[in-house]
């Protein structure tokens, strides 16, 4: 027979958990020696390893209570579902921890691999590194708020841009951003912007994220608040009569 302190120190508990057990009713107390000191068997020791384990594995404490003295194969079958809750907890951690690595990484979530392969060819279409992390950090947002559009949306600009001609308009957008706001090569490109939309849309509206979503605002007052010129830019698209 060995004392409390003894089996706190086997088992790895503390003391302090251990009487708790008792209070709780999940570990019965066994008899006190003629000193008036509590003695522990090996049948105690493993019931409280047991206990140990399944509040270790997130178990309730009255959930580990009633196993206690739950038939046998009540009690197997409740550890097939601890086991699959805790399955589904590590898996859930193990995105968390990818998460924590991108975010490292610098990156604030992951994008679909087509996605990144796309960044990578901005980059080598001769797109500035400002044009290339704003595009990031705005698909991230798309597809972080609204999973079911992103990749619709997504498409549509990667077949815009897969055209030379189209992919020039998205190139000059992205060199206006250093050009002082009354440029004329500001309202040029803005005129060809909403002939090239109409042309490539017709009558039809380009895809787009629902119509109460206020995602686009956001992301057009991101882009417009880095360059007078771009603000500029968005105000005559928006504003010219065949838009």
């Amino acid at each position: 027979m060995i004392t409390i302190g003894q089996l706190a120190r086997y088992v790895g508990v503390s003391i302090k958990t251990i009487r708790v057990y008792h209070d709780k009713g999940l570990l019965p107390e066994p008899d006190r020696d003629a000193s008036g000191y509590r003695r522990y068997g090996a049948n105690d020791a493993i019931a409280l390893i047991k206990i140990r384990t399944l509040a270790e594995a997130g178990v309730p404490l009255a959930r580990i209570r009633d196993l206690r003295s739950a038939p046998d194969e009540e009690f197997q079958e409740a550890l097939r579902e601890i086991d699959d809750e805790l399955t589904a907890r590590i898996r859930g951690l193990r995105t968390t921890q990818e998460r924590l690595r991108r975010l490292a990484a610098g990156q604030l979530a992951p994008l679909p691999a087509e996605v990144g392969a796309h960044l990578e060819d901005l980059a080598r279409w001769g797109f500035t590194p400002r044009w290339v992390d704003l595009q990031r950090d705005l698909w991230i947002l798309v597809f972080a708020t609204h999973p079911d559009r992103a990749i619709t949306l997504f498409h549509d600009q990667a077949e815009t841009l897969a055209d030379p001609a189209l992919r020039q308009l998205f190139l000059d957008y992205d060199h206006a951003h250093d050009l002082d706001e009354d440029d004329p090569r500001i309202d040029d490109l803005a005129r060809r912007i909403v002939e090239a939309t109409r042309e490539r849309y017709g009558p039809d509206e380009p895809p787009q994220l629902d119509a109460t979503s206020e995602i686009p605002a956001l992301i057009q007052g991101t882009v417009n608040a880095s360059s007078p010129a771009w603000q500029r830019l968005d105000t005559l698209i928006r504003t010219h009569p065949d838009a």
